[in-house]
C-alpha cells in the first residue's frame, strides 16, 4: 500500500510542479488552486508512505517520479524541446526508481 501511495504522490508532485509554472507567480487563480491542492495531497501521501518506507528511498522515488513526469509533460505539450539524450537520461531515472523498489 505504501508503494502505491508513494507513486500516486509522485504523480501529484508533477501536477503541482506544472501548476506552479502555469500560475505565473500565483497571479492566476486556477493553476494556483491546483498547485495548493496537489501539493497538499502529494505531501500527505509522501508522509504516509514514509511510515513504512525508509525516508531516503521514499523521497528519491517521489522526486524521481515527479521530475520524470514533469519533464515528459513539458515535452509532450511543446514547452520543452525533445532530444534523444534527454529521453535517455529520463529512462535512467526511471531505471533508478525501479532499482530502489527492487532493493527495498
Amino acid at each position: 500500500m505504501s508503494w502505491t501511495v508513494l507513486v500516486l504522490s509522485g504523480v501529484l508532485e508533477a501536477v503541482w510542479a506544472t501548476a506552479l509554472g502555469k500560475s505565473e507567480g500565483f497571479s492566476r487563480l486556477g493553476p494556483s488552486a491546483i498547485f495548493v491542492c496537489a501539493l497538499s495531497l502529494s505531501m500527505a501521501g509522501l508522509a504516509y508512505a514514509m511510515r513504512e518506507l525508509p525516508v531516503g528511498t521514499a523521497y528519491a522515488v517521489w522526486v524521481g517520479i515527479g521530475a520524470v513526469l514533469t519533464v515528459a509533460y513539458a515535452m509532450a505539450v511543446g514547452d520543452e524541446p525533445i532530444s534523444a539524450i534527454k529521453f535517455l537520461f529520463l529512462i535512467g531515472i526511471v531505471g533508478s526508481i525501479v532499482g530502489l523498489k527492487l532493493t527495498n
